[in-house]
C-alpha cells in the first residue's frame, strides 16, 4: 500500500469534511435522537457511498483523461461552484 498517498488522502478529506453541511446535518439529526447508532451508520454509509463514486469515477475518467487533466478540470470546477455559490442570489 502507498501509505504517502493513504495519509495524503486521508487528511485532505478529514480536513475538507470538518464544518462541512454533511456535519452540521449529522449534528441535527444526532440532537433528535434517542439513539445516535442510526445517525451514525447512516453517516459513515453515505459518505463512503459518495466517496465510493468519486474514487470509482476517477479511475473511470483516468482512462480517457490525462491525470494531471483531470486535476485541471476539478479545480476549475471547485473554483467555478465556488464563485456561483458567492454570486447566487438566495
Amino acid at each position: 500500500m502507498d501509505w504517502k498517498l493513504f495519509s495524503a488522502t486521508f487528511v485532505t478529506i478529514f480536513v475538507a469534511e470538518l464544518g462541512d453541511k454533511t456535519q452540521f446535518a449529522a449534528v441535527a439529526a444526532s440532537s433528535r435522537a434517542t439513539s445516535v447508532l442510526p445517525v451514525w451508520l447512516a453517516v459513515v454509509l453515505a459518505l463512503a457511498l459518495a466517496g465510493s463514486l468519486g474514487v470509482w469515477g476517477g479511475k473511470l475518467l483516468s482512462q480517457f483523461l490525462n491525470p494531471d487533466h483531470m486535476k485541471w478540470i476539478s479545480g476549475g470546477l471547485f473554483i467555478a461552484v465556488g464563485i456561483w455559490t458567492l454570486l447566487k442570489k438566495d
